[in-house]
């Protein structure tokens, strides 16, 4: 059976999540999200939507973003 790589687990239904740079075999989403997901250079929650992105790094919000001293982004565009 397949072992989850954070939890050790092992399980006959786990999956595997591929970046370009890493693999990892998991039973949930839950132990994917932790070990794979990226983190808010900001407040440091696991981004686990969309998020936002600049030249600082990944935030989970904009106004993470903004209190980090990044101006330009925004989490929906205005009218």
């Amino acid at each position: 059976m397949p072992t989850c790589d954070m939890c050790g687990n092992d399980y006959d239904k786990a999956f595997t999540v591929s970046f370009p740079d890493r693999t990892g075999t998991f039973d949930s989403f839950e132990c994917a999200i932790h070990a794979m997901a990226p983190t808010c250079a900001h407040c440091g929650c696991r981004i686990i939507g969309h998020g936002v992105e600049s030249d600082q790094g990944m935030f989970c919000c904009a106004n993470c973003a903004r209190l980090s001293g990044e101006q330009r982004l925004a989490d929906r565009a205005s009218a």
